[in-house]
C-alpha cells in the first residue's frame, strides 16, 4: 500500500510538471486601450474597474497562479472569454447594455471569482451605484428591475 502511494504521488508530480509545458495559459497580454467609454461618473468607472476589469477590460492584473497550470488555463479560457462577451477597453463593445442586468441578477462576478480577488467584493449600497451608473453609461432595464427583486439589499 505505500508503494503504491509514492508511485501515485510520483505519477501525480510527473503530471504536474509536465503540463506546464503547455504553452496555454500564458500570453498574459494587455493591448492597449482604444476607446474607453465615456462613463456617467468617475465612481462608475472605479466601481466597475475594482468588479469587472480583471475579465472584462485590457487592464487585467494577472495574479501569480495565472503562470501555474491547470489554474493559468483556467484563468486565460475567463479572460478570453469575457473580453469577448464585453471589453471596457474598446468602447464597451459586446454586450454592455445587459451589464447592470447580469449584475442585478447576480451572474456576475462569478462565484468562484470572488474567494481570491475580496476587492472586487460589492457591498449593497456600492453594487446598486454600479448598478445605476451602468444604466447611466450604458442603457438597459437592469436599474427598475434591479429595485424591484431587491439588488439594493443583498
Amino acid at each position: 500500500m505505500k508503494k503504491l502511494r509514492r508511485r501515485l504521488l510520483l505519477v501525480t508530480l510527473a503530471v504536474l510538471i509536465a503540463i506546464q509545458l503547455v504553452p496555454y495559459g500564458r500570453g498574459h497580454t494587455n493591448p492597449p486601450t482604444r476607446n474607453e467609454p465615456r462613463w456617467n461618473s468617475p465612481r462608475t468607472r472605479e466601481l466597475a474597474a475594482r468588479t469587472c476589469f480583471d475579465c472584462h477590460s485590457n487592464e487585467t492584473q494577472w495574479p501569480w497562479y495565472a503562470n501555474v497550470a491547470p489554474a493559468s488555463w483556467l484563468v486565460q479560457r475567463d479572460v478570453d472569454e469575457g473580453r469577448a462577451a464585453l471589453n471596457f477597453s474598446e468602447g464597451a463593445r459586446g454586450e454592455a447594455e445587459e451589464a447592470a442586468e447580469v449584475l442585478a441578477e447576480g451572474e456576475m462576478p462569478p462565484w468562484f471569482y470572488l474567494p481570491l480577488h475580496a476587492h472586487a467584493r460589492l457591498s449593497p449600497a456600492e453594487k446598486r451605484e454600479l448598478i445605476d451608473g451602468l444604466v447611466a453609461t450604458f442603457g438597459g432595464e437592469a436599474a427598475a428591475e434591479g429595485r424591484a427583486d431587491g439588488a439594493d439589499g443583498d
